[in-house]
């Protein structure tokens, strides 16, 4: 499977670009301000370019991963990787992130690029291989095709916390919950779900417990406090539901 670049649209940097170059070749005194703006058009309208047309390739097929990228060009065969988990950071002031492409290599392998992540199952140094907002493909599409190719060292972490406890989406609106806040707690609460012990999952529930007390902070534009609370006491439901079940288990 060959991954398309998403260029996204490259509209606004072009005009940046004419916009900066016409400013400085019609001659005007006293244009200071306005030399400025244009070199400043010119340059951000430019590195958005030539990062568009920078080259990339990312390839998954039975050899193993092909990569081109700033820093990493080469195939990365099978044996080179001991895991591949296909993971999101936190959202951003409620903004969902991209999804990430992570990778652990084999004891003993250099890749040659400083490891940058975690994998958030195990915790093991990882390397941020790709990000999924620069291809056209969907994060499903990736993962089946990883799933058929690369087998059990292949993780799809979005899908377990999909699974294991689905957050619906947020409002956000003026005197909200603090957005960091609440995604770190749901977070927290999904994977102690996904792949948590008992210990984890009990830890869990007693943050959630104490963040319906009254445990957030109160921001000028955040989600939704009726939201909030709502999905908090579903996710406490959960975590209790889970921890019965391992009362039953071991008895």
């Amino acid at each position: 499977m060959e991954l398309r670049r998403n260029r996204g649209s490259l509209v606004l940097p072009v005009v940046c670009v004419l916009v900066g170059v016409a400013l400085l070749v019609v001659p005007r005194e006293g244009a200071l301000l306005r030399n400025l703006v244009a070199v400043g058009a010119i340059v951000l309208g430019g590195a958005v370019l030539l990062g568009a047309f920078r080259p990339f390739r990312f390839g998954i097929g039975a050899e193993g991963l092909t990569v081109r990228r700033p820093g990493l060009r080469r195939v990365i065969s099978w044996p080179e990787i001991d895991a591949l988990v296909l993971d999101e950071p936190l959202p951003v002031e409620g903004n969902p992130a991209s999804p990430r492409l992570l990778m652990v290599p084999t004891p003993g392998q250099v890749l040659g690029v400083p490891a940058n992540a975690r994998h958030p199952v195990d915790g093991r140094p990882a390397v941020e291989l790709l990000d999924l907002g620069q291809v056209r493909e969907r994060p499903d599409e990736v993962s089946a095709a990883l799933t058929r190719y690369a087998g059990a060292r292949f993780t799809d972490a979005l899908q377990l916390r999909r699974a294991a406890f689905t957050v619906p989406e947020l409002g956000v609106g003026l005197r909200g919950y603090q957005t960091d806040q609440v995604d770190k707690l749901l977070r927290a609460g999904q994977e102690a779900l996904a792949w948590g012990g008992a210990p984890e999952r009990q830890a869990a529930r007693a943050e959630v417990e104490r963040a319906r007390a009254g445990g957030f902070t109160t921001a000028m534009r955040g989600y939704s406090t009726i939201d909030v609370d709502e999905v908090l006491l579903a996710l406490d439901a959960a975590l209790a539901e889970n921890r019965s079940t391992d009362r039953e288990t071991t008895s």
